[in-house]
């Protein structure tokens, strides 16, 4: 058989999420927006002495370092989409970046829980109106890299799709994307806690009011932390994730006296599934009649069959 015969029966492995490039070139311009913040507040933490400023400054540098794995993730995966040392394409480097974004927040969760618990036993004296400023000041470009992130789908991608009876609600989220969300949502959480601790402090002089909504707020972004760790790490390991599509496939498939004897589903990429089925059958037909049973499931976008003869 040529070559170029061969050409038809081959297939890329590009399982890239459908808004890739726009979620990359959004994650990017909120990076700089971030490193932007965090330049200005660290020059003028050290030119004014303000230590609310210049923490705020290096805390805003670890988010803009997550947001950098982020951005890097899209730019790597999107550039070796076509690379075929990666068996089943680049799809899950956003999974990875999220992972470990999240562990990152995970570490800024328990920073903050320190900090605060340092402040309850040894309080500081603390600059309100100050503070306030810094805080409004993070918020401000927190809300504007939220708004730039914001996911089209609800910021989850639930895809509802109806074959026949078939009612099927497919969480593909882009965990890249999220993550990147969860940073600026956590900043943002931290910056409203803070104003609304710090007016409390300056009205009533109530000094531990401060940290303690610190702890609450270390408490929240620990278990924003914890789903992304948790959701990122099932796609990593393949973890079959959705029974609707599973039982949609083996009901298809399971005609007359053909039987489904293994059936695998994972997920390659935001939006993408593979399946690897084997059937067996009295009657075996070609591999590709079963295919085309699910040639309409969308997100189903890689499919292997065996098929074996039944000998009773």
């Amino acid at each position: 058989m040529h070559s170029h015969s061969l050409d038809q029966w081959t297939h890329e492995h590009v399982f890239l999420g459908e808004s890739h490039e726009h979620n990359e070139r959004r994650t990017w311009f909120v990076v700089a927006l971030t490193a932007v913040m965090m330049i200005g507040e660290i020059a003028a933490g050290s030119l004014f002495g303000s230590m609310a400023l210049l923490a705020d400054g290096w805390h805003m540098a670890t988010h803009a370092a997550a947001l950098g794995i982020a951005g890097a993730a899209y730019l790597f995966a999107r550039r070796q989409a076509r690379n075929s040392r990666f068996a089943f394409g680049t799809g899950k480097f956003g999974d990875l970046a999220a992972f470990s974004s999240a562990i990152i927040l995970g570490m800024i969760a328990a920073q903050i829980a320190y900090e605060s618990v340092l402040r309850l036993i040894h309080p500081v004296p603390i600059s309100y109106a100050e503070a306030i400023v810094v805080a409004s000041l993070g918020l401000c470009v927190n809300l504007a890299s939220a708004w730039m992130l914001r996911d089209s789908h609800d910021h989850h991608h639930g895809h509802t799709h109806d074959h026949d009876d078939d009612h099927h609600h497919h969480d593909h989220h882009d965990n890249n994307l999220r993550a990147a969300y969860v940073h600026v949502l956590a900043d943002a959480a931290t910056s409203v806690l803070a104003i609304a601790a710090l007016t409390l402090a300056m009205l009533s002089g109530w000094a531990w009011a401060d940290p303690a909504v610190g702890i609450v707020g270390s408490l929240v972004i620990a278990s924003w932390a914890f789903g992304l760790i948790r959701d990122a790490g099932a796609v990593l390991l393949d973890v079959s994730f959705d029974r609707k599509l599973q039982s949609t496939i083996r009901s298809r498939l399971e005609a007359g006296e053909d039987r489904v004897t293994d059936l695998h589903l994972w997920q390659v990429g935001p939006g993408h599934c593979a399946a690897l089925i084997s059937l067996v059958s009295h009657e075996p037909l070609p591999p590709a009649a079963y295919k085309a049973r699910l040639r309409d499931l969308k997100g189903l976008s890689h499919v292997t069959v065996e098929v074996e003869r039944c000998p009773h």
